[in-house]
């Protein structure tokens, strides 16, 4: 791999660093956000969602830094759309999963036929975000009128 190519992963990895930090957040917030009578299972869902996100953010952040990158200390945007319901929240962190796959998936690009190691971090995010967004699917199909 290139020079620029080992720039572009650093950038890449920044930004998933950045995405999951945001998640963390994100998650978090519709924990504290969930009302209605299956609130409990709903909430410990998304807490644990929030945990899995910060250690996503982490083992991305050590893979930057064991590259020779300086992540930064800042976070994705994250809109506040004021929306609450177990329906909107739902929707929003399917939005932010599929966002996920798509920077994962970016990497699996960079990586693809070079770095075995990277390469196969890449995969098995994109795959454990595809989990989630299955999961998401499953839990929404209750909510549909």
């Amino acid at each position: 791999m290139s020079a620029h190519d080992d720039e572009k992963i650093h950038q890449v990895l920044q930004q998933i660093l950045e995405f999951e930090l945001a998640g963390v957040i994100r998650f978090t917030h519709y924990a504290l956000m969930v009302r209605g009578p299956n609130r409990i299972p709903i909430v410990d869902f998304f807490q644990s969602q929030a945990s899995e996100s910060l250690t996503h953010a982490q083992r991305a952040g050590e893979i930057l830094t064991g590259l020779g990158g300086h992540p930064n200390m800042g976070i994705a945007p994250i809109q506040e759309t004021n929306q609450h319901s177990v329906q909107a929240i739902l929707e929003e962190s399917f939005v932010h999963e599929k966002a996920a796959i798509e920077k994962y998936q970016e990497l699996c690009r960079l990586t693809a036929g070079g770095s075995v190691f990277l390469e196969e971090y890449a995969r098995s995010m994109v795959a454990a975000e595809e989990e989630h967004v299955m999961e998401l699917r499953k839990m929404m199909r209750d909510l549909e009128v």
